[in-house]
């Protein structure tokens, strides 16, 4: 039973890894940019959940549908002031500039008085419920984790099969030039992907709170799903949700059975043995360019 305990609590971890590097890989593909803030705004979407739970009173399944439309527009506030301007740079200033929004986010998250600057634990209906299946004890939290991610990939996935937006955010992925001139407003598209991308993070920020705890510094957990990305390939959103489960079991597995510190260290070991044996990820395709 030990063993279905592990392969639940990787699984569960594996979501939230996958959810963000799912923002990563949308945004890359929308705009060919890596936004290194994706945990940072995994981290403001927890805690504007909880700023409406604790302070302005709202209920948890009125808050979390809340927090994440706030981080949805924050995302894209962000793409319009901050990323907009500087598209055509070189992808190392985009880099950096994503890099200090998320230093910036954690800063002035830490000057909030009474939240910033200490651990909070989110409330939820289901918080400390187990269910005990044949002698393994399973987690609400966990199984929460696992149904809602299903979900969500499922409404993502009927979203660019079936409507005209997925269609056309597909359409801009391919070729963004071919895409305007067919008539396809592709800078509001690349908007609506970072807003999208900041809706997912929240999301996972908010699944990850009862779990663990909502503090400042939880964005790091990014770090973690950037391998997620690499694993899967970082041009496949079906590759974002296999690497992220992959490093998710990786990590339970490295935790329970290996030494203290190899868990720490089990997803960057799976990247570099990927990128020996498969550089393009799993589901990636070979990048080719005429010259």
């Amino acid at each position: 039973m030990a063993l279905v305990q592990l392969i639940i609590s990787g699984v569960a971890l594996g979501c939230i890894y996958a959810l963000i590097a799912l923002g990563f890989v949308l945004i890359y593909k929308a705009t060919e940019t890596v936004n290194f803030a994706q945990g940072e705004l995994m981290m403001l979407g927890a805690f504007a959940g909880l700023v409406l739970i604790q302070t302005v009173g709202l209920s948890f399944w009125l808050a979390v549908p809340l927090a994440v439309i706030a981080t949805m527009a924050l995302g894209v506030a962000l793409e319009r002031v901050v990323i907009r301007p500087i598209l055509g740079q070189p992808q190392f200033t985009v880099v950096m500039l994503t890099i200090g929004v998320g230093y910036l986010a954690r800063g002035l998250i830490t000057m909030i008085p009474d939240i910033g600057s200490t651990t909070s634990t989110l409330a939820v209906p289901y918080q400390g419920q187990v269910w005990n299946l044949g002698g393994a004890v399973i987690s609400i939290d966990q199984l929460t984790v696992i149904g809602t991610t299903a979900a969500l990939c499922a409404l993502l996935y009927a979203m660019f099969r079936y409507t005209k937006l997925g269609i056309a955010m597909q359409a801009a992925s391919q070729n963004q030039l071919a895409a305007y001139y067919m008539g396809i407003p592709v800078r509001r598209l690349n908007g609506l992907v970072w807003g999208l991308s900041a809706g997912v993070a929240a999301l996972a920020g908010l699944l990850l709170a009862p779990i663990t705890f909502v503090h400042a510094n939880m964005g790091f957990i990014g770090l973690k799903a950037f391998p997620a990305a690499v694993v899967g390939g970082f041009g496949s959103l079906p590759g974002a949700i296999v690497g992220g489960l992959i490093i998710g079991l990786v990590e339970a597995f490295a935790g329970f059975y290996l030494p203290e510190g190899f868990k720490d260290i089990a997803a960057y070991v799976v990247v570099l043995a990927m990128l020996v044996i498969k550089p393009n990820g799993l589901f990636g395709g070979a990048a080719r360019k005429k010259v």
